[in-house]
């Protein structure tokens, strides 16, 4: 099958399966192939509009789950009380206004961020978005927790790549077959956070 079929598939797919985007299948096979979630996990979703991925974890956490999303922009989709929204910066939200409405720490950090194309540094900006991903994950995930953040490759996805791997037992680069052909989007999947680790280059 083309990608390009394959791509109008899952469009397709995700408005029958009532899907908000077919972003939904990057996190759903990323979610077969590497387990990052349980039932009854805490996840924070940050990226989170329209909120594709905010359903899929709803799917794998279950009835005692909790999730929490993170977005500049409003998500109009109206989710269970399992749900807790933020609509702010990354760069400005505290640790407490996250692990506050989850209960706790999350066991599982999830981040589909990415910056405002123009063709010129947007590898640049992808990566200094996961490196506040990854100066947050002191703060906000439980030991032994997950994570899988999406990143432009560039420059910096080594370096970028190097730091996870100093905060994780395990860290993997990985792009799902939902991803676009042209797309130059990886997702860095991380097992095993570390605590005492913190990441040596952020911008």
């Amino acid at each position: 099958m083309a990608r390009r079929e394959l791509h109008d598939r899952f469009f397709k797919q995700a408005k029958a399966e009532g899907y908000l985007a077919r972003s939904a299948y990057k996190l759903l096979q990323i979610q077969e192939l590497k387990r990052l979630m349980r039932p009854g996990d805490r996840v924070l979703d940050l990226g989170c509009a329209p909120g594709a991925w905010i359903q899929v974890a709803l799917e794998v956490v279950g009835p005692k789950g909790r999730v929490v999303g993170v977005d500049l922009q409003e998500v109009r989709h109206a989710f269970d009380p399992r749900v807790h929204l933020v609509q702010g910066d990354a760069f400005e939200i505290g640790a407490e206004e996250l692990t506050g409405p989850a209960g706790g720490l999350f066991q599982v950090v999830l981040s589909d961020m990415a910056p405002n194309t123009s063709g010129h540094g947007d590898d640049a900006r992808s990566a200094r978005l996961c490196w506040r991903v990854l100066e947050l994950v002191p703060d906000i995930l439980a030991p032994a927790g997950n994570l899988a953040m999406k990143v432009l490759e560039g420059a910096d996805y080594p370096n970028l790549l190097k730091d996870t791997k100093g905060m994780f037992a395990q860290v993997k680069g990985y792009k799902p077959k939902a991803s676009r052909d042209v797309s130059r989007e990886m997702y860095i999947i991380a097992h095993g956070y570390v605590p005492g680790k913190t990441p040596r280059m952020v911008p």
